[in-house]
């Protein structure tokens, strides 16, 4: 393939940051835009990309600008849910559900757009981009400001009737108290935030870099522990349902975190009850904290390019 055949933007709108990129045909980042926020809201995505867009356009060649072949976005939906995490205002984060992000980005960047579920472009990347052993069906974790998933069955992305499937973040599982709870009040950065806070420690900078966390070693090794605890038992609830060849851990932290993370994983699933279940593989994911912009741009990439096998399958 030519790299340069066919050019694609990926846009991640987070909680706490948002990032364009801009991605040749084999998923290569040629230039990116940054901004973090305390959170996020439609008119300040839209200034941004407004300002980022034509800086990422001069940079190329005039004779590849033409080969720009559209932009994904992926997102929380319902970013208006949980604004108490965030301190953010509820009326502000409520303007999420009126506005139609898709065609103001449409309007602003005169290409076709696509919306997808930030986690869910997260493992879309892995299953495009993603480097070594595909499995054909495996359960997707993604660490971000709360913890979201990604599903591939038949080595296909299932997004499910809403877009929303394996949204893992409100899934129960048991804290240390013995009392049940949702998985991203154990197992996402949000709580990482909270428990550096309570320790002293300020955790601005975690938004800023995936690579270089100032965390002491006691509260990583206290929140590593309790995220692992909340994945195991997630994961045996989705192995109950699904025959998964792997599960994949991934996220916005330094790789020797994400390994720690699937370490202390794959031990505190090896310490529950697995009677009558065939469990996964538990190991890391491969495309690492740009999953979610990257997956985004994948996003026009698959929409032009890639074969649907499963509609293959069906005659379609």
């Amino acid at each position: 393939l030519n790299p340069e055949g066919a050019l694609f933007l990926g846009l991640k709108i987070g909680r706490r940051s948002t990032d364009l990129v801009l991605v040749d045909f084999m998923g290569r980042v040629r230039d990116s835009r940054r901004k973090t926020y305390r959170y996020p809201t439609p008119g300040g995505i839209v200034a941004f990309v407004g300002e980022a867009l034509p800086e990422l356009m001069q940079g190329l060649p005039a004779t590849l600008r033409p080969r720009v072949s559209g932009m994904g976005v992926a997102m929380p939906f319902q970013l208006w849910n949980w604004v108490q995490a965030l301190g953010a205002p509820q009326a502000e984060m409520d303007s999420w559900r009126d506005r139609d992000i898709q065609a103001e980005l449409a309007r602003a960047t005169g290409l076709p757009v696509y919306v997808q579920n930030d986690a869910t472009s997260a493992c879309g990347a892995e299953l495009v981009f993603g480097t070594g052993e595909r499995p054909k069906d495996f359960l997707y974790f993604y660490f971000g400001t709360f913890i979201g998933g990604g599903l591939v069955l038949n080595g296909q992305l299932f997004l499910g009737r809403t877009g929303n499937a394996a949204g893992v973040g409100p899934l129960p599982v048991q804290g240390p108290d013995g009392q049940m709870r949702r998985l991203f009040d154990s197992a996402s950065m949000s709580v990482l935030e909270a428990m550096m806070t309570a320790a002293g420690e300020s955790p601005d900078h975690l938004w800023e870099s995936p690579n270089h966390w100032q965390v002491s070693e006691p509260v990583l090794q206290a929140w590593v522990d309790l995220a692992a605890e909340g994945l195991a038992g997630a994961i045996l609830s989705a192995a109950t349902l699904l025959e998964l060849e792997a599960v994949l851990i991934d996220g916005w932290m330094p790789p020797k975190v994400r390994a720690m993370v699937t370490l202390r994983t794959q031990e505190a699933l090896a310490r529950l009850d697995l009677s009558g279940v065939s469990m996964p593989q538990v190991r890391e994911g491969t495309v690492g904290a740009q999953a979610r912009s990257l997956g985004a741009a994948a996003i026009p990439l698959s929409q032009r390019y890639l074969i649907d096998q499963n509609a293959a399958a069906r005659g379609a």
